[in-house]
């Protein structure tokens, strides 16, 4: 069975990989990490092409069907600049789907400073619901706290209130977490928004809108014994034991231990 191919700078991409195998248990998986030239939120917009071009064409290479760009940077700042014949999609439009749906009026977006500073969301915000109060804020430790493992830490929880209570205090009804690292991060960032806020992620809203377009494409694998044969093959650009171990706290136990390639 061919399989949907997803990739990112790094491990958090597998949020979307997760999200996937709820939604589609009967597909197989490629995932790309390309730990070599992370971060990506630091790179420029022509850099960031390179790198997407790169990696679509490696996945293409390995014959999957589909490919899902689960790296918000790269969602903003290359998927109208590259070329590919599969479908592929990004996580922004879906995340901004669900936060235009659900937000009240006012919407705060949590994402690296390249995404916000993209202003993508804002624009795919306004074109579904003109009227939505925008704001985004830049959380750059998120991510080492996550791959540091910190997710609980009360370290994190200080850090996340200094981040999020500027969004609180301006009266965002929704926040969307703009970054595939950031759903780990979700039951710290509930205990500073309280219930009152809508959590929008954009890597469980990808997967859905992938799950859609699949069937729609008449691409969707629909055995009944699929799930038995589906996997989850790993690929990775530089070697590194944190990708291991961040892929085994989100996906569980690994059928194959990640395979290192060059792009």
């Amino acid at each position: 069975m061919s399989s949907i191919g997803v990739f990112d700078s790094g491990v958090g991409g597998l949020t979307v990989v997760a999200a996937l195998r709820r939604r589609l248990p009967g597909e197989s998986i490629l995932y790309l990490g390309d730990t070599a030239r992370l971060p990506y939120g630091t790179k420029s917009a022509d850099t960031v092409v390179r790198y997407t071009q790169r990696n679509l064409a490696f996945l293409a290479s390995r014959g999957v069907k589909a490919i899902v760009v689960a790296c918000n940077t790269a969602s903003a700042l290359a998927l109208d600049r590259v070329e590919t014949s599969l479908p592929v999609w990004g996580v922004i439009e879906p995340g901004a789907q669900e936060a235009a749906r659900v937000s009240s009026g006012s919407v705060g977006i949590l994402a690296t400073e390249t995404t916000i500073r993209s202003g993508a969301y804002p624009r795919a915000l306004s074109r579904i619901r003109p009227e939505l109060e925008v704001q985004g804020k830049a959380c750059p430790l998120f991510v080492p706290l996550v791959e540091e493992g910190w997710e609980d830490d009360p370290v994190t929880f200080e850090i996340a209130r200094r981040y999020l209570d500027p969004l609180l205090e301006s009266g965002v009804d929704t926040m969307v977490l703009g970054c595939t690292h950031y759903p780990l991060l979700e039951p710290t960032i509930r205990r500073v928004t309280g219930s009152r806020i809508q959590l929008v992620s954009s890597a469980e809203e990808a997967a859905a809108h992938v799950a859609e377009d699949l069937a729609r494409l008449g691409l969707r694998e629909n055995s009944t014994d699929a799930a038995g044969e589906a996997r989850v093959d790993l690929c990775m650009t530089d070697s590194a034991s944190r990708f291991e171990s961040m892929a085994r706290r989100i996906l569980g136990e690994l059928e194959t231990p990640p395979e290192h390639v060059n792009v």
